[in-house]
Formats: structure tokens, sequence, C-alpha cells
């Protein structure tokens, strides 16, 4: 029993320490340098004004850089709403945006967030409260330019599980235009329109996450062959695990693109340059896949000289577009 007594007070006796030791930046001092500490922050207007304490010894080197104080930083929330919401410079919520707004990010009346259609629009609104709920007032619009400089189409087959909503939801993250989930001769899920509406509410949300300004479209599950019989973009590849290919980052970077070296904003998607790549299901394509998707003017090209699973490989696809056109 005394043991046991002595052991919980060395336990309080050590938080005690910490807690000082964090309280006091004196006692963070070390070999001739200390750290900036965060004295007090204040938040004022939508911005985050931080005061920090300098090194109090005068030849003292600080391992991390001390910003200036005041500084900004981005606090507005994110809502992607649908154009057709807009009437005369306000936004007519729905209850479930009111109760997102509200309950969950704590917003009240004269509080400001970004509203985004989805379709290259954002607005600066300001909420308002009326007798029948919440409703957004347009103050100006935001000029945004967050968009890859090509339109990038992921052809994905359906993996098993739930594990096309993290393909949707971090190849939007990645800047893909639309995306087309097919069947192929190794798929095994049958997804129903439950499964189409859910994917799309995962895009908006993971357009608002990552500041986008268009959702990708997000089709309708169509067999391999209407697939790529039906592909209508510039540049066509299909990305095989097997075989003497050319890696697909060979083939991005030797694009001519006429717009390269231009004076910024770069043009919008679908103007001078459209990409598709076919990523397969577990397994990957079938040879004769592979043989009908060349003969409509797909290229095989290749990921690594490792096998990706059917989730990873599209993220590393849209990963090198991304390192290839993100800067036009």
């Amino acid at each position: 029993m005394l043991c046991l007594y002595y052991y919980w007070l060395s336990v309080i006796c050590y938080l005690l320490l910490v807690i000082c030791y964090w309280r006091h930046p004196a006692l963070r001092l070390r070999s001739g340098y200390s750290y900036a500490v965060p004295e007090r922050s204040r938040r004022v207007e939508g911005l985050l004004v931080i005061f920090n304490a300098q090194c109090p010894m005068p030849n003292a080197q600080c391992p991390f850089p001390i910003p200036h104080s005041p500084f900004p930083m981005p606090q507005l929330q994110r809502l992607a709403i649908n154009a057709d919401r807009i009437c005369d410079k306000s936004i007519n919520l729905t209850p479930e945006q009111q109760h997102y707004l509200h309950r969950v990010l704590r917003l009240n009346q004269g509080d400001k967030f970004i509203a985004m259609d989805g379709r290259g629009h954002w607005w600066l609104a300001v909420l308002e409260a009326q007798e029948t709920g919440l409703i957004a007032s347009i103050t100006e619009e935001i000029a945004v330019n967050r968009e890859l400089a090509v339109e990038v189409t992921l052809m994905a087959a359906l993996p098993k599980g739930n594990g096309f909503d993290e393909v949707v939801r971090q190849a939007t993250e990645l800047g893909v235009s639309s995306i087309v989930p097919v069947t192929s001769d190794c798929t095994v899920l049958k997804p129903s329109g439950q499964k189409v509406d859910r994917w799309k509410r995962i895009a908006a949300e993971a357009a608002e996450q990552s500041e986008r300004q268009f959702v990708p479209t997000i089709l309708e599950p169509i067999s391999f062959d209407l697939a790529v019989k039906d592909c209508g973009q510039k540049k066509r590849y299909i990305c095989v695990a097997r075989g003497d290919n050319r890696h697909l980052w060979d083939c991005l970077i030797g694009l001519e693109l006429p717009f390269v070296g231009a004076v910024p904003p770069c043009p919008p998607p679908g103007g001078e340059l459209s990409i598709v790549i076919a990523i397969g299901p577990e397994g990957g394509w079938t040879d004769g896949e592979v043989k009908r998707a060349i003969e409509f003017g797909f290229e095989p090209v290749s990921l690594g000289s490792r096998i990706l699973r059917a989730v990873t490989a599209p993220i590393v696809a849209l990963s090198l577009v991304g390192a290839a056109f993100e800067k036009c």
C-alpha cells in the first residue's frame, strides 16, 4: 500500500514538473539557444494574431524561424452549393446546410464563409438570420486559380468493397476533372444508384476540403468496352502492371503544351489538352482488354516496377499528372 502511495506521488510530481517546464520559457534554455514560444494569441476579425517571445540570450540561435506578428491566416470555411440556389445575390441554404454552418461550424449571424458552386466560381458570403431560417448574402466574387492546366479523366475499374470511396476522395484532391467507373472482366462489385450518389457527395466534400474550383463529374458505371469506345480525350493511357511499356511520367513530360510559359492564370481545363488514364481492378486488366484499348487509341504505360493495389494506382498516376502540369 505504501509503495502504491509513493508511486502515484512520483507521477503527480513528474506531471507538475512537465507543466512548469512548458509554462516558463526560461526553463527551456538549452546550450545557448531557446525556442520561440507563443506567449498568447488573439483572434481578430478572422485573423489569428500571435505574439512570440524572442530568444532572451544575445547570441541565441533558434532552431525554428520566428514569424513576424501580426500575420493573417485563412480562417474562412467553405461550402459547396448549387448554382440554382443563388437568387439576387442571396443564397437559399438548405436545412442541411443551415445545420452544418450553425451547429457544426458554429457560425452565427454576420460570420463570413466561402460559397463555391463547383463550376469555377467562389463567393464571399455573410450569414444572415431571418424568420424562415438562415440565408447567406454574397458580398463579392473571389478570383482563384486552383485547377490543373489539363483536363484529366480517370477511368477506374471498380475495386472490392468500399475502396472506390477513397479513389473518388483522393482523385478529387489531386485535381481530376471527371471519374468514369467501369466494370471489367474481373470486376466483382455491382454498384447501385445509391453508390453513385454517395460518390458524388464524397467528391463535393473533397472539393471543399482541397479548395478546388470545380467538383469532378462522377459518371454512371459503364462497361470497359463502351468506355474505351466512347472515349473522346486526345491523350489516352492504360496502365498495365507487367510488360515492357513506357513509364507514364516519360509520356507526360514529352507532351508539348502550347500554353507552357504563358502568363498566368493557366487556361481552363479542357481547353488545349485532355488526358484519360485507365486503371484496372484487382488482378489488372486482361490481355483482351488491353488489346481492345490499344485498338481505340490507348497507349499502354507503366507506373513502376512494383505491383500496386487497385486503390493505390490511381493516386500514383494522378500524382504524376499533377507533378507534370501543376505549374503551367
